[in-house]
């Protein structure tokens, strides 16, 4: 019985979980959009939700105390938690975040696509919401 036992183990040891989230919220937040497993898709899709969350919190809290310390803490725990990529930092601080701004979370959406040919594994298009409109 699963009862009380909280997220997915995916069939992976914790290390391995813990790169394939960094990895694959890497690639959503970079590509605004990519094809994954309906099981690995609601495994990332909290966590890339967070980073978002974590900038326009950071953003916000900078803008309302006039003190830029808030935003470079925020920005340097989003560093950390995406292999400490600047480049995909900076766009999440500086396109992602002021984007869903007015949003109070669910910024993305999984969308099926069917079985894999392969293995039958239900596949999904997991993407951030409102990416066509910024692009």
């Amino acid at each position: 019985m699963r009862h009380r036992i909280a997220g997915k183990k995916l069939s992976r040891s914790s290390g391995h979980r813990r790169a394939l989230k960094k990895n694959l919220a890497t690639a959503l937040l970079e590509n605004g959009r990519i094809t994954t497993t309906q099981a690995k898709a609601q495994f990332v899709r909290g966590y890339a939700e967070r980073m978002i969350t974590l900038a326009k919190r950071g953003l916000e809290k900078a803008q309302q105390t006039g003190n830029e310390a808030a935003a470079v803490h925020a920005r340097r725990i989003v560093a950390s938690r995406l292999h400490n990529n600047r480049v995909l930092v900076q766009k999440v601080f500086d396109e992602l975040a002021p984007r869903y701004a007015a949003r109070p979370g669910g910024y993305t959406r999984m969308l099926k696509l069917g079985p894999r040919k392969g293995d039958n594994a239900p596949m999904v298009l997991l993407e951030l919401v409102d990416a066509a409109e910024a692009e």
